[in-house]
């Protein structure tokens, strides 16, 4: 039995999404000199640095990109990592970066070494939301909105050819 893939997004319209959300991080933050984006491993953190680059080409605040790494799967049975020191996000304002919003369980737990500092603030960025939370996860930054039922699946790739495909 063959999946159907639907495509959602293109690589144009992946490029319009990050540099819109883009902007809205300018605008929540003109302030800053530096932001913190925090990308879950994998793809999320493929999403921060596109962000990254294209908030540092858009506005005069430097962007600090962290990696955030867990078992997506059981995040509870390892600590979460960052393969930075502490100092690099310290009293700074953090966006934590992942690909997709489904349950938002590994966003929460993405934020655990974060909820072990001070901080200025944290909020969340996703390309896609699909909104079945579980967590109290809300995104502040999304690039599409995408209704789904529970059992479909969101397949995000991102680089040169970038896509996201309903399956």
């Amino acid at each position: 039995m063959v999946l159907e893939k639907t495509l959602i997004l293109d690589t144009r319209q992946i490029k319009q999404k990050i540099k819109r959300m883009a902007f809205e991080l300018f605008e929540n933050h003109y302030k800053e000199k530096t932001i913190v984006l925090a990308g879950i491993e994998g793809q999320g953190y493929s999403l921060a640095k596109l962000l990254s680059k294209e908030l540092e080409s858009i506005s005069p605040i430097r962007a600090v990109l962290i990696k955030v790494s867990l078992q997506k799967e059981q995040p509870q049975a390892s600590p979460t990592k960052l393969d930075v020191s502490e100092k690099e996000f310290k009293k700074k304002s953090i966006v934590l970066v992942d690909d997709v919003l489904n349950t938002g369980k590994t966003l929460a737990y993405g934020m655990r070494p974060f909820l072990e500092t001070e901080i200025k603030s944290i909020e969340v960025a996703v390309l896609v939301n699909r909104s079945h939370t579980i967590f109290p996860i809300h995104p502040n930054y999304t690039g599409y909105q995408l209704a789904t039922t529970i059992t479909e699946h969101v397949e995000v790739t991102l680089g040169k050819e970038a896509s996201v495909f309903l399956k």
